[in-house]
């Protein structure tokens, strides 16, 4: 499958979000948000399309297509989520998943990581708009095993 195969895929999924859902969480809440993240710190600097789904009030998918300089990366997680009393809109969340990391150049390698992942997460109260920030270090599991903890995740992203 080649990338534009992926990203066709990608928005699909980021466009068929669950509307009725989202419509029956009120305004700081969201179903559904698709938009950019960029992954950075140690290491390589990432930017690409993010989308978040949530099943239900706690339990959400974040998933990410991220260019580097000379890779891509495929990477998702599962996240639970909880609410952060008297902050309306605000949630924080742990979670856990793979990620993915194809280098571009003629028989690049390709790594495998396991992520980490906490964060807060702000849907503005009477505005499509989800921003979101988090620590996500990373465990490489193939290639040499190795651990960064630098890493950081930060997401901007259009709700439904």
């Amino acid at each position: 499958m080649n990338i534009k195969n992926l990203l066709v895929l990608f928005v699909f999924f980021a466009l068929s979000g669950n509307l009725a859902f989202s419509q029956s969480r009120g305004g700081s809440s969201y179903s559904t948000a698709a938009g950019l993240r960029v992954d950075f710190g140690t290491g390589w600097t990432g930017v690409g399309p993010n989308i978040k789904h949530f099943f239900n009030s706690h339990d959400a998918i974040d998933a990410s297509l991220l260019f580097y300089d000379h890779a891509i990366g495929i990477g998702g997680e599962y996240q639970y989520n909880g609410p952060i009393t008297g902050a309306a809109g605000l949630k924080w969340y742990a979670g856990l998943g793979p990620q993915i990391v194809f280098a571009t150049w003629e028989n690049g390698p390709t790594y495998l990581y396991l992520n980490p992942v906490v964060g807060l997460d702000y849907k503005i109260t009477g505005a499509p708009i989800d921003l979101a920030f988090d620590w996500r270090p990373a465990f490489r599991l193939t290639q040499g095993t190795d651990f960064t903890a630098g890493r950081f995740g930060l997401s901007a992203r259009f709700t439904f």
